[in-house]
């Protein structure tokens, strides 16, 4: 058996990250948007050091049971190496690009510099009047356990000298969680912007008045954010999920981020003192935490933003008919954030006023913070309909929110199903039975991204409106499923012959389809594969698509993030592309495309083909039935295999290279902007 060849899923990981400042250095897209990658890319590496890094660590010194042979420390150096020099290309790109462009529209942002001394009057006053409330000093001589820097939160080390020469340090909180990071004083025409832990740091000699203060520096640690909870459940799961949550922040060090310039055995009694090991210390910059840099106080400059486009509404609800009547005719799809959200909102508002309506599911992965589709639920129990949530605890960095919202709608009256023993719900279905002329009739969502109007905002998406009984009618017996699982093991037998649902017939059936293509293929039928996901993991299904390269199938990927295939290799992959699209929305929708000798089947859902999707998870995917949205939905991942613009192709070595099909320049998610707006034509 050939033995086929895989990337590491966390250098994979990280070389998207790359892509993300790839999109800073994009002199095309506007200034303040190439910041916000900046922000992004910040933000997803104090993810990886609290989910990924860990990992590392651990399996470079101990590999798992049965783990397959890996250098696991080099992938560790390689992964460091690669960190450093993203951090040196991010520090290149602020410093020589965006912060010049940003003062050529006379927004001065000081960075690594004196504060002039016009401003030192109206920062001390700043500083104060807000920022002083905000203070806890600590001396490191009195040290006590009972100081614990917290997870990503900023601190100052301050090296002190005393009247009678010795040397005193101590540490002293920078608020950015209470205060805005960034202060902004116009002066003379120009916007100046501080950091707060500039104004903090002109401001040291009036905290410390019988010091002087010979140096500061900035430092922060990141703990690790997995939480630790066992497959047993015994008791109140939210409540087992809620005091984990509190002891996150607690976690092991996995890095301690320092500002070069101090001493080293300043650093180094530090990190002695706060009990982390040489290992984890990483030198950083002057500035932690610059995924703030989202926030920066620009004033509206439109020239520095996209520019907007308003959310289409669709035409198939602007008949005046109820939403459900609408859907009884027909399916309806919906690409976000291309179209506007409002029909979805509008099916979970109408479904909790309309007297015909009698019952209501839905999973929810993650809540929006003011989730008005959570308020129109409450609104449901509370107009006497039967109203069932599944509300996943387990979401990473959603359990408390997720937590919140459950209670207020279990307070209601709405029954609340939390996450199943072993298994997280990543589905992303609804579905409203309501009661017309003593018939029970059906209507289904079924989507590829959360029921969150906020992150609907920025992530594509597609969302299937549907009366089809095929679909729906298995949709409640996955609903029942969850209310049987979450007690007990036992629950009936489950058969589904339309929706793709993991534990049960999903890797099957894609396997399936994978191997009806090979055989195409064989016969010398053409033979064609199009899979669009976020992550591509799974050895087993990666494995099934070398077969069917080797077999001779055309196999055409998009995976915006990890990607442990290897493409383009001979005798192994080389009839497989993969490309990536990073632009002003973050792609979402997985969609799965098999030729079948002409015959079409689409599918989409919530899947990536990872361990955790296909093993730990219940997830569904979903056919597309109706052939004027196959149509559609075909047409916009051509457009996105197109994009020569935003797009990049992986090559052997993993790294992001230049589409190249000589067509004319194609930004695929302006051009389906376009497309969706000719629709409602």
């Amino acid at each position: 058996m050939q033995q086929y060849l895989f990337f590491s899923r966390d250098i994979s990981w990280l070389g998207f990250n790359g892509r993300v400042l790839q999109e800073a250095a994009n002199s095309s897209a506007p200034l303040f948007e190439r910041i916000k990658f900046l922000s992004i890319y910040s933000s997803n590496l104090d993810e990886f050091y609290r989910v990924r890094f860990p990992v590392l660590m651990a399996l470079a010194n101990v590999p798992k049971p049965g783990e397959e042979v890996t250098d696991h420390r080099g992938i560790l150096n390689e992964a460091s190496q690669l960190i450093a020099r993203q951090l040196d290309e991010f520090g290149r790109i602020l410093q020589e690009d965006l912060l010049p462009g940003l003062k050529r529209h006379n927004i001065h942002l000081i960075y690594k510099e004196p504060v002039p001394g016009f401003l030192t009057g109206a920062v001390t006053d700043y500083f104060y009047t807000h920022v002083l409330a905000f203070l806890q000093p600590l001396w490191l001589r009195d040290y006590s356990r009972k100081f614990f820097p917290e997870n990503n939160k900023l601190y100052l080390l301050v090296v002190l000298t005393g009247a009678d020469g010795a040397e005193e340090t101590a540490i002293i909180n920078i608020p950015s969680d209470a205060l805005p990071r960034f202060i902004s004083l116009p002066y003379n025409g120009t916007q100046y912007i501080l950091f707060l832990d500039d104004v903090l740091k002109l401001n040291l000699a009036n905290i410390f008045k019988h010091y002087t203060v010979t140096g500061s520096y900035s430092f922060k640690i990141t703990r690790d954010a997995e939480l630790e909870l066992q497959d047993e459940y015994e008791g109140d799961l939210a409540e087992k999920i809620e005091n984990q949550i509190e002891k996150r922040d607690l976690g092991l060090a996995t890095r301690f981020l320092y500002e070069p310039g101090a001493a080293t055995r300043t650093i180094f009694n530090l990190a002695q003192t706060l009990g982390i090991t040489s290992s984890n210390m990483v030198q950083g910059g002057s500035y932690h935490n610059l995924k703030d840099l989202s926030s920066l106080p620009i004033g509206t400059y439109k020239e520095l933003s996209y520019q907007s486009w308003p959310s289409v509404s669709p035409k198939d609800f602007n008949t005046g008919l109820s939403i459900f009547d609408t859907i009884k005719n027909r399916d309806v799809i919906l690409h976000i954030p291309y179209h506007s959200y409002n029909p979805v909102l509008r099916f979970f508002n109408e479904a909790a006023i309309d007297a015909d309506t009698e019952e209501i599911y839905v999973t929810l992965y993650r809540v929006a913070s003011d989730s008005r589709i959570a308020n129109a639920l409450i609104s449901a129990a509370r107009n006497g309909k039967k109203v069932t949530v599944f509300v996943e605890l387990k979401a990473r960095f959603d359990e408390a929110n997720n937590l919140k919202w459950s209670k207020r709608m279990k307070a209601a009256g709405v029954k609340i199903i939390y996450s199943i023993p072993g298994l997280k719900v990543h589905a992303k279905v609804a579905l409203v039975k309501k009661k017309n002329n003593n018939r029970t009739e059906y209507f289904g969502l079924l989507a590829t991204g959360n029921f969150n109007e906020g992150t609907a905002r920025f992530y594509t998406d597609h969302i299937l409106f549907t009366a089809n009984p095929n679909l729906v009618r298995e949709l409640e017996m996955l609903f029942i499923f969850l209310g049987y699982r979450q007690h007990a093991d036992k629950y009936p037998a489950l058969q589904f012959n339309h929706l793709l649902v993991a534990q049960f017939n999903l890797q099957q059936t894609f396997l399936f389809l994978i191997d009806r293509e090979m055989q195409h293929a064989q016969r010398g039928k053409p033979a064609h594969i199009i899979i669009k996901l976020n992550n591509l993991e799974e050895k087993r299904m990666i494995t099934k698509l070398y077969d069917a390269s080797n077999a001779g199938v055309k196999v055409q990927l998009m995976v915006r993030s990890i990607c442990r295939l290897i493409p383009g290799v001979p005798g192994m992959s080389e009839n497989i592309t993969v490309t990536r699209i990073v632009d002003r929305y973050l792609e979402h929708g997985r969609i799965f495309i098999f030729h079948n000798n002409g015959d079409t089947e689409l599918f989409m859902g919530s899947a990536d083909w990872m361990n955790r999707n296909i093993y730990r998870r219940i997830e569904v995917c979903f056919p597309v039935l109706d052939a004027t949205i196959k149509q559609q939905l075909m047409e916009i991942v051509q457009l996105q295999l197109n994009d020569n613009v935003q797009a990049v192709q992986l090559n052997q070595s993993g790294e992001n290279t230049e589409v190249t099909n000589n067509l004319p320049p194609i930004a695929s998610q302006q051009e389906i902007y376009n497309y969706v707006k000719a629709l409602q034509a």
